[in-house]
């Protein structure tokens, strides 16, 4: 079964290499370095360029050669938003501009005090959403993984600082609780619904054409904690701007019995995978999942 391991390929140093550039050169420097780095990482990872590759001429049907230079575009584009993400916690000199899109539904859940969930995916740069949700005014969670090198992880800390708070996902189920907490002090808690271990419960269902697997934890929660839920994505336009996307929220209804929250759950799910196809198919170069994501692939 096709599954996402926990972590990302990156090491330390050129962690290191990046950040002194943008602190001493600035982001376009730190752009014109990182076409020689996605270059390399296109020449060298077979693995990777098998798989967007794969993704490009399946879900898309491109041809071979405009495949071929979507897997580049591709790396470039990863390269840049983590440079972004860098650059914005850092406090470097970088202005970036803002486009919003649904913002006046997440305002309502400020104002009215009802909390939210927010479920992103693995495109474009969600943690700069982080910073873009900071106009909300209001307290914002970030669910993730903690499947950062601690090198790295320990490095960032010294040259970021984050203006959201993080629930990291723990094996003893402790972060719980801080879930808990955060929607009973009416909070944003955001989180991806595209990944998930080996251990994870999921539920498949047809994206992109064909059947992969998605966690089913996220969806329970829209249905569980009866929040407004709604799908947020935050794009890349161009070397300065961002594009936020918010649908519409939504409550979901728990069912008493197991089959009717199941099939809620597989509701919700095929509603985000709708959003998580539209938006794909803006921004074909933002698809961030390095492994093989559908099931049939993954045999």
């Amino acid at each position: 079964m096709a599954t996402w391991k926990g972590k990302t390929r990156g090491g330390l140093a050129g962690y290191k290499i990046f950040v002194t550039v943008l602190k001493y050169s600035g982001l376009p420097a730190a752009y014109f370095l990182l076409r020689f780095v996605a270059l390399y990482f296109f020449l060298t990872n077979p693995r990777s360029f098998s798989i967007i590759f794969k993704f490009y001429r399946k879900r898309f049907s491109y041809g071979f050669f405009k495949s071929v230079g979507c897997v580049y575009s591709n790396y470039y584009c990863f390269g840049q938003v983590l440079l972004d993400k860098v650059a914005v916690t850092a406090g470097f000199k970088t202005r970036f501009n803002f486009t919003f899109e649904g913002e006046e539904y997440l305002r309502k859940m400020v104002d009215e005090k009802t909390g939210g969930l927010l479920i992103s995916a693995h495109i474009g740069n969600f943690e700069m959403a982080g910073y873009m949700l900071e106009r909300l005014k209001t307290k914002v969670n970030i669910i993730m993984f903690d499947a950062e090198h601690e090198n790295i992880k320990d490095y960032l800390a010294t040259v970021t600082n984050r203006n959201y708070n993080i629930i990291v996902i723990k094996k003893d189920n402790s972060h719980i609780y801080e879930i808990n907490n955060a929607f009973r002090e009416k909070q944003i808690i955001c989180i991806h619904g595209d990944r998930f271990l080996k251990e994870s419960k999921k539920m498949s269902a047809e994206f992109l054409g064909e059947e992969a697997f998605f966690p089913t934890g996220p969806f329970y929660m829209a249905m569980k904690y009866n929040v407004p839920v709604s799908f947020v994505f935050a794009m890349k336009e161009n070397n300065k701007s961002y594009h936020f996307f918010a649908s519409p929220p939504q409550y979901y209804r728990q069912e008493g019995l197991q089959i009717k929250r199941d099939q809620t759950i597989l509701r919700i799910i095929k509603s985000y995978i709708n959003e998580v196809e539209n938006t794909i198919r803006k921004y074909p170069a933002q698809w961030f999942n390095y492994y093989n994501f559908w099931e049939k692939d993954g045999k």
